[in-house]
Order: C-alpha cells, then sequence, then structure tokens
C-alpha cells in the first residue's frame, strides 16, 4: 500500500491566500487516485471521501523526522570504490531534518564546492518508539514501511572535515519519497540511481552487508527511534557527481521514482 503526504497543485479560488492554501493532507494512492485518508498514517487512518488525481497534486516526503540516520559502506562494492573494507559494525551518521527535500523539487548546489554526489538508497521509516531491542528481537511492528533517499553528499568536505555533518547536511540533500511503501518485499528488491536517464547505480538489497533488521536493532542500542524517524540502509557502488541541470533518478521496484533536477545555488 502507497501512503502519501500531499498538497493539491489547484486550489479553489476563494481558498487562495488562506490557511488552507498550504494544508498539508495524507493520503492513500490507488493506480492514478490519491484518496484523502484521516489519523496518522504511521499508525491508524481511515480513507475519507475526498480524491484527487494524482496529477493534481504535489508530493511531499512520506515523513517529517526527528532524525534521519544513515549508515555508511553498507555494500561491499561501495567500500571498494573508495579504498575501504566494509565496517566490522554499522558505519552511522546523521543528516539533518532541514536537508529534507520533496520529490520533483531541486537539489540545491552550493557554491565553491568541486564534487558533490548522488547516493541512492532504501529508507525505513520507523512506526513507533524503539530502543535497546536485542539481537532475535522481531522488528517487524517497529517499521511503518519504506521509501527512497538520495543521500546527496559533497565529497571535498567528505575528504577535509573528520566527520561528515557538513558534507551531507546542506538544506536539499536529503531527497525523500515519493510514498511510503508498507508492503515492500526487500528479499526481491533493487535499488538503481539514473542520472538524465542512464544507469549509474544497480543492486540487489539483498547484498547491504547489514540487513534491515540488523540495523534497527542496533541503532536502537544507541539512541531511541521515534515514529517518523528515518534510517537509509547506505549506497551500492557507482556514485558519482552531479552539476546543474542534471536529473537524478533513485527507483526502487515496487516502491517507485524519486525524481529531482539540479540546480546552483544562486549567490
Amino acid at each position: 500500500m502507497k501512503l502519501c503526504r500531499f498538497q493539491p497543485r489547484v486550489v479553489p479560488a476563494d481558498k487562495v491566500g488562506s490557511a488552507t492554501h498550504l494544508e498539508v493532507f495524507q493520503g492513500v494512492i490507488s493506480g492514478e487516485t490519491v484518496r484523502e485518508v484521516s489519523g496518522d498514517i504511521l499508525s491508524r487512518w481511515s480513507v475519507m471521501n475526498r480524491s484527487w488525481p494524482l496529477t493534481d497534486v504535489k508530493l511531499l516526503p512520506p515523513v517529517i523526522p526527528s532524525k534521519i540516520v544513515c549508515l555508511g559502506r553498507n555494500y561491499i562494492d561501495h567500500a571498494a570504490e573508495f579504498n575501504r573494507i566494509p565496517p566490522k559494525e554499522p558505519l552511522i551518521f546523521l543528516k539533518p531534518p532541514s536537508s529534507l527535500l520533496a520529490p520533483e523539487d531541486p537539489i540545491v548546489l552550493p557554491p565553491a564546492v568541486e564534487r558533490v554526489d548522488y547516493e541512492g538508497e532504501l529508507a525505513v521509516i520507523i512506526s513507533k518508539e524503539c530502543s535497546q531491542l536485542q539481537d532475535g528481537d522481531d522488528v517487524q511492528p517497529y517499521i511503518a514501511g519504506f521509501t527512497c533517499l538520495n543521500d546527496v553528499s559533497v565529497r571535498d568536505y567528505q575528504a577535509l572535515d573528520k566527520q561528515w555533518t557538513r558534507a551531507k547536511g546542506f538544506d536539499t540533500f536529503c531527497p525523500l519519497g515519493p510514498v511510503l511503501e508498507t508492503e515492500f518485499d526487500i528479499a526481491s528488491g533493487h535499488v538503481e540511481t539514473l542520472l538524465n536517464g542512464v544507469r549509474k547505480q544497480y543492486s540487489p538489497l539483498t547484498a547491504m552487508v547489514f540487513p534491515v533488521d540488523v540495523i534497527i536493532r542496533w541503532v536502537s542500542r544507541v539512541m531511541t527511534l521515534v515514529p517518523g524517524d528515518v534510517i537509509a540502509t547506505g549506497t551500492p557502488a557507482g556514485v558519482g557527481p552531479i552539476k546543474p541541470g542534471d536529473v537524478v533518478e533513485v527507483v526502487i521496484n515496487g516502491i517507485g521514482t524519486l525524481h529531482n533536477p539540479v540546480v546552483a545555488r544562486l549567490a
């Protein structure tokens, strides 16, 4: 089931300029239609009467997380392309929620940087508070679903700094979406990234060094996860630079396509 957050593109004339002009809705997508839901898409919700054609809505990031936890070097081939070995335990870092970007919105490149890369990834969305899970504990009750994520990164800052906050923390550096898929099968899933329509990354999700259940348990023993938190599970080999005018698409079968153009920040 594909759940989403959205805004209607067409607003009734009497609502323009009002508070409802910018109102955000939750919905469930069926075919080419989005139906409004009430409640919380991370827990309990019900379908309402209103619906919109999918082409008439602006999809937003499916959640607003308190934190975005990311994994580094979680694919052997990606570690190898940077002449590194996979870590012995999950290597985690954080992206700020302010880096979140909606589908179709532009990735904005900061000035005076040499190289900014795409990194297509599967993201896990947390459904309820999760802390101190132990080996063997069932993680399924804590998973609301899955979506696509692009861990945009400034490589020159990543090399210069001793940690990755600046390199990966710029505004617009975390495209997320297009939907929250609740019935996703990791075992048959794959992630790919297209740059201007050309495939640059492709990997089955089973190639992760640390699978999703291990990641969730491990992270929960470091920090409490709360509803809406995002865990980005790492990127495979094939990362590469982007420039103004490019279009990046992260595609995960069974979830959809996260599409974002690239622009330069105006001075």
